[in-house]
């Protein structure tokens, strides 16, 4: 996690920006009076927003813990898929 202050950030906007989206780096931009700010990347910020509304809704969390319990004690079958247009 880097942390950096809004001056050093404002000259630096774009190392920054590369940082956070090339590195997956999170970054605390500090401010006075600790109205601190996070920089994340999008793609960070939807896999979080995921897991947020996955989490967050108790039967698709019950139901993604069960299918964790099946896959651990070898509950589940391999299944081949034909691709689209065989056997026409």
């Amino acid at each position: 996690m880097l942390a950096v202050n809004y001056t050093n950030l404002r000259d630096n906007m774009k190392t920054y920006m590369d940082k956070v989206t090339d590195d997956y780096e999170t970054m605390i931009v500090t401010r006075k009076d600790n109205k601190n700010v996070v920089i994340i990347s999008e793609e960070a910020y939807n896999n979080l927003m995921e897991n947020v509304y996955v989490m967050g809704n108790k039967a698709n969390y019950d139901w993604l813990m069960e299918s964790k319990k099946q896959l651990e004690e070898g509950k589940f079958f391999v299944q081949e898929l034909a691709e689209a247009g065989e056997n026409e």
